[in-house]
């Protein structure tokens, strides 16, 4: 079943995701389109599979599209991460094809319009307050209660995320993320330009639920444990593992949580990734994107006789038969490497020696030789990825930390 359906991938330059969905549109044997935000000095030779398209004006880009396929027609549109989810929804509701509503897309994706959509739908979630950034910080501190959460309204990878317990440490993550939104190499517009989001820290477990909408209901494709605490004063996400080691009951209160999450967003199709914390009042709520999981971290799933994320994903947006949402039994996990320090990456050592850990399938690194490194909560990226498999979540968490042990980056 491939050949004659045409599908569009939306890669922005800045992206792990790209090599993975590639590989996932090869498999299907689709024909494959890819849009970046960077025009490409092939796109004269190869006009039918490459194209130049402005994420950050989803109608215009809807409108390029819809002039693009007028002789090309194509069969599905995929964005493959936050950057590129409203350009896709866009696209696609301009040509009639299997997406969430942009509306809802938009929600998910600005961190206010979700509170406000959650919270009007009786959801768990912190108390909230958008905060403009023309405003007098050590005023404005005085209308949250602490410990809050600063955070920019639509940055993800936990990037700009501060923890705040006094007023002067509300007033220094305050300037930070100012700065930070201000920065050259952070592409943000409109009200997600001018104001940043306060909201009431939650304590508990966290937990991260891959999903994929189909006809407005959730199926679960994976829950993850973070078995690392996640505190602050940043919150740099770093081992991620399932099944899930919570009890049953807590287990389908996160589903149900998360699919009601969903449904007040408006959010019907496609891939969604979410964060809840846990503790003795239930889940509750922290994000909802419409993109799938972030990274590399896709690697750790497989479904079926070996289908990926990827795969899985292109299938439902051409509307093609899916076998089964099972994800394959053994226990698996994923750490993204942390970056301990901004510099430059001048040596790794011990990747072999990490590769031959006992249950551990592969050590990917990103970051090259060279290459510039910054860490939360001015950065976004990791040093690379750990993935490991097994009969037990225990064994694959402990897999991923002694495999990282055994790793040294040099940075200068």
């Amino acid at each position: 079943m491939g050949g004659s359906a045409r599908l569009l991938l939306l890669l922005p330059t800045r992206t792990y995701r790209t090599e993975d969905f590639i590989d996932a549109a090869h498999t299907l044997g689709v024909d494959l389109v890819c849009a970046s935000e960077k025009p490409s000095t092939l796109e004269t030779l190869a006009p039918d599979s490459l194209l130049t398209l402005d994420f950050g004006d989803a109608a215009e880009a809807a409108a390029r599209v819809a002039e693009w396929s007028a002789g090309r027609p194509l069969a599905a549109v995929v964005g493959v991460d936050d950057v590129t989810a409203a350009a896709a929804a866009a696209i696609a509701e301009r040509l009639g094809l299997r997406a969430s509503a942009p509306a809802a897309v938009a929600a998910a994706r600005d961190k206010f319009q979700m509170r406000q959509c959650l919270a009007a739908a009786g959801l768990p979630v912190p108390r909230f307050r958008r905060i403009a950034l023309g405003e007098n910080p050590v005023l404005a501190a005085r209308g949250v209660a602490f410990p809050c959460v600063l955070k920019p309204l639509t940055l993800s990878a936990s990037r700009g995320v501060i923890r705040a317990n006094t007023t002067e440490q509300f007033v220094v993550a305050f300037k930070r993320i100012a700065a930070l939104l201000a920065r050259d190499d952070v592409a943000v517009t409109g009200d997600a330009a001018r104001y940043l989001l306060a909201e009431e820290y939650v304590p508990g477990l966290e937990v991260a639920l891959e999903g994929l909408l189909i006809g407005g209901t959730l199926h679960v494709l994976a829950l993850f444990d973070k078995p690392d605490p996640l505190e602050g004063p940043f919150f740099e996400e770093t081992i991620y593992v399932t099944p899930s080691r919570l009890p049953d009951r807590v287990q389908r209160a996160i589903r149900a949580t998360a699919a009601a999450a969903c449904a007040a967003l408006g959010l019907t199709e496609g891939p969604v990734h979410a964060e809840l914390r846990v503790n003795d009042d239930g889940p509750w709520v922290l994000e909802v994107a419409a993109r799938s999981i972030g990274g590399l971290c896709s690697r750790t799933l497989r479904f079926g006789t070996g289908m990926t994320l990827e795969e899985i994903i292109l299938r439902h947006a051409l509307g093609w038969t899916i076998d089964t949402l099972e994800r394959e039994r053994p226990a698996a996990g994923v750490m993204m490497i942390p970056i301990p320090k901004a510099g430059v990456l001048n040596t790794v050592q011990g990747l072999h020696e990490a590769k031959a850990t006992r249950l551990v399938e592969d050590v990917v690194i990103s970051a090259h030789v060279g290459q510039e490194v910054v860490p939360l909560p001015e950065g976004w990226q990791y040093l690379g990825f750990i993935f490991a498999r097994g009969d037990a979540p225990a064994d694959v968490e402990d897999a991923l930390r002694i495999a990282h042990s055994r790793l040294r980056f040099g940075i200068d």
